[in-house]
């Protein structure tokens, strides 16, 4: 019996470490703080999901995009898509709301049930670490253009897809793309 728990050792030690060299390629390797206060680890939380990453704002004239993107999470959620607004001031000052503010508008006006993060800058010199590294990934680098742009995240952590923010979550070219990655 102890031979074989020993001889098991360095097959368990050698899938802990191609575990953790996978899982450090990910765009999702971040930690960042929710819209109520507290940490998480994106590829931790994410680990196996299609990511739907968008950076979101109530003032906006694309803010009706809550409407399709809770739409899309009440479709896709049970097979394995998570939906993460990115809530952002840097585009004409439409996200000026506080944290409490900001989840009482989406919860009273959308009934939005997907995940949230805390307000960050996605562009420039205060960019957050994780839209540096979304906006680095060939071939969909470049800066974010506006409110409700939309990054599509596999299961491996590889960004599948950039959406502009006049792209419809529920149209044909975004659900076509979630349903190809949900299916991998």
């Amino acid at each position: 019996m102890r031979r074989t728990i020993l001889a098991a050792a360095p097959l368990a030690v050698a899938l802990l470490l191609t575990s953790s060299v996978a899982r450090a390629d990910t765009v999702l390797d971040h930690t960042m703080e929710t819209l109520n206060g507290g940490d998480v680890n994106l590829a931790e939380k994410y680990d196996g999901k299609v990511v739907l990453l968008v950076n979101v704002a109530s003032r906006c004239g694309y803010t009706r995009q809550y409407e399709p993107l809770q739409a899309l999470h009440e479709k896709y959620a049970d097979r394995g898509l998570a939906i993460v607004g990115v809530p952002c001031n840097q585009f004409g000052g439409q996200e000026p709301g506080s944290a409490e503010e900001i989840a009482q508008f989406c919860q009273l006006n959308y009934g939005v049930e997907f995940d949230m993060l805390a307000k960050v800058d996605v562009k420039g010199a205060g960019q957050c670490s994780l839209y540096e590294e979304l906006t680095a990934a060939e071939p969909y680098d470049g800066n974010v253009g506006w409110n409700f742009e939309k990054f599509l995240v596999g299961k491996n952590g590889e960004v599948l897809g950039r959406y502009k923010s006049g792209v419809d979550p529920m149209g044909a070219e975004l659900t076509a793309a979630i349903e190809a990655a949900l299916a991998e």
